[in-house]
């Protein structure tokens, strides 16, 4: 087995590093804070827009996985530097660099999203979201490395937590059978990337030679409201139906002023408010991760959640 690198331990870092040591390939996590060891995974605190100690720590790998993400309202500052970094280690130690993106870049569809559209978005997260790709496309056609980017939808199931659209504004709610708000319409169909198959795709991409140059949507699960997904966790939860509210413009507007996570969804409300349809049948034909069945989804996330909400708080002091 080889070594791999997974830059950033947020949900998707996490569940990412975690399948390649289960699959007993050596792995190192590189977060600025740095974590205890577990099994199979070395924690190295370091900022990765330190080139020249990311370089160190990559060499020798195989893949180095991009999953962290600046805040929110420091992309167009904080991105930037960290991509350059990544593209750097990348091409000194010869490692496949494999870049967790999101849809954003396109902007507002009509229709289905696939891979063959423009990056044509014009707002600041979207921009920056193409220029990342654009750059390691460049350097990869160029010779200079070897690159991937795996576009996934709102991420969605175990260990997705504050950025989650339906995560702990809706989680910890619905388990108590109380009524929720989500942002936009509630009854438009949105794509929901399960996490675990996130992951799954990652890894799998990392290794296959084929997939290399170009960017692929995550295996996800025909699209579904809101509403709809509410409704199947109400039902494995058991908490019997729970309301669904779809947050007005004017409380958006009000809670944007104390919560700079709101303040910055503004611009890529138009993904809640109309169909939001994620197309992977460019990956599903080429390479064998397929999405999780949303029943094994929901029982899994509503298990989690429990858990989760079950277990003691921890005390400072």
């Amino acid at each position: 087995m080889s070594l791999h690198v997974v830059i950033g331990f947020g949900p998707a870092g996490a569940a990412t590093a975690r399948l390649l040591a289960d699959q007993g390939h050596e792995v190192r996590v590189v977060t600025r804070s740095g974590r205890s060891p577990e099994p199979g995974i070395e924690h190295i605190a370091l900022d990765a827009t330190d080139s020249t100690r990311l370089t160190e720590v990559v060499r020798g790998a195989a893949a180095v996985y991009s999953c962290a993400a600046p805040p929110y309202h420091r992309w167009a500052s904080d991105w930037p530097p960290l991509a350059s970094s990544l593209c750097a280690a990348a091409e000194a130690g010869g490692a496949v660099l494999v870049m967790l993106g999101n849809l954003y870049g396109y902007g507002p569809v009509d229709g289905p999203l696939t891979e063959r559209l423009p990056l044509a978005a014009t707002g600041t997260k979207g921009r920056v979201r193409a220029a990342l790709w654009e750059q390691a496309r460049s350097l990869h056609e160029q010779g200079r490395i070897r690159a991937v980017e795996l576009r996934a939808s709102d991420f969605f199931g175990p260990g997705v937590t504050d950025g989650g659209h339906l995560a702990v504004r809706v989680m910890p709610r619905l388990l108590r059978g109380r009524p929720v708000s989500v942002l936009g319409d509630p009854n438009a169909a949105h794509s929901w990337s399960y996490l675990p198959d996130v992951a799954r795709a990652l890894a799998e991409l990392a290794g296959a030679e084929q997939a290399w140059g170009r960017a692929w949507h995550v295996p996800t699960e025909p699209a579904r409201s809101a509403r709809e997904m509410v409704d199947q966790l109400a039902a494995e939860a058991g908490t019997g139906p729970v309301a669904v509210r779809g947050l007005p413009s004017a409380v958006l507007g009000l809670a944007a002023l104390f919560s700079p996570l709101l303040r910055e969804l503004k611009e890529v409300r138009y993904q809640f408010e109309a169909p939001f349809v994620i197309d992977a049948s460019a990956y599903q034909a080429a390479f064998a991760v397929r999405a999780t069945p949303l029943d094994a989804q929901v029982t899994a996330t509503v298990a989690w959640w429990r858990a989760r909400l079950a277990a003691p708080r921890r005390t400072t002091g």
